[in-house]
């Protein structure tokens, strides 16, 4: 009896998490059919303006640019912190030194400086680079991220190190190593990075903020907060926006999912 009023208790948790979890893209997708008028009542059935939501924000909006503006900043970002934070992991993990968990300490601490700390020194680095107004600003600060390093590195150490010792008895360097059996090996943890650094990158709003500077590089997180900002905001279409904004990240989860799921319980195969 005791048992069967546990597990119920934790089912009740359960969905109540869920819900919370799932009302607000609910109230999203509800809102965004809803004029501006019925969502400042709170309303919480269906309404008839979502075509005209639509088209409102598509006509106020260069979707495709923005898009494409998002789309090329997430997946360039998201290869090179990939390739540069899972090599470091790699290395981190493979090749031992005397102060290599000294300089892994030192990175971990870093992990403590919060971005606005950061956001001066690094604007005005990117000044006197010439960089202001360009995505290489947006993207080179996110290449070496210290968190995926750590992932990677953490994941690393399940890596079976009797397959590098077979690979290096048949005559394959380390690069050779790296692509032809790591790569494979952690193909779930590289799915797990990939949706991590992905809707990092695409929802990244705070710097492209500081560091962008004209309409027509501006990314979707950017052009949503200004419809919201308007002096009378059209709260339908920034819904519309915001649903559209989602997307992208939730056709990447799915196709991950199960790999993410592996790769964040460690699964090597």
């Amino acid at each position: 009896m005791l048992g069967v009023l546990r597990r119920a208790i934790v089912y009740l948790l359960l969905i109540v998490a869920a819900v919370i979890s799932v009302f607000p893209f609910c109230w999203m997708i509800v809102s965004s059919t809803n004029t501006a008028a019925d969502v400042l009542k709170g309303k919480a059935t269906f309404g008839d303006a979502l075509w005209t939501n639509i088209v409102n924000f598509f006509t106020q909006v260069d979707v495709l640019r923005i898009f494409w503006n998002s789309a090329f900043l997430a997946i360039v970002g998201t290869v090179l912190t990939l390739a540069v934070s899972s090599l470091a992991g790699y290395g981190f993990e493979m090749f031992r030194s005397r102060v290599r968990e000294k300089i892994f300490g030192v990175l971990l601490l870093m992990l403590s400086i919060p971005f606005a700390a950061l956001m001066v020194p690094l604007f005005v680095m990117m000044a006197n680079l010439k960089l202001i107004n360009t995505y290489t600003a947006i993207i080179l600060p996110t290449i070496a991220s210290i968190f995926m390093i750590f992932y990677f590195r953490q994941a690393t150490k399940a890596f079976p190190s009797e397959l590098r010792d077979a690979a290096r008895i048949d005559g394959l360097k380390e690069w050779q190593i790296f692509l032809h059996i790591y790569l494979p090996v952690m193909r779930s943890t590289y799915a797990a990075a990939v949706i991590i650094v992905f809707m990092a990158n695409w929802n990244n709003y705070l710097w492209p903020l500081i560091v962008l500077q004209t309409n027509e590089q501006k990314t979707i997180t950017l052009v949503i907060q200004s419809l919201s900002s308007a002096y009378y905001p059209d709260f339908g279409v920034v819904m519309v926006g915001t649903i559209l904004a989602t997307l992208p990240t939730l056709i990447i989860f799915f196709l991950l999912q199960r790999r993410f799921v592996e790769g964040m319980l460690g699964a090597v195969k």
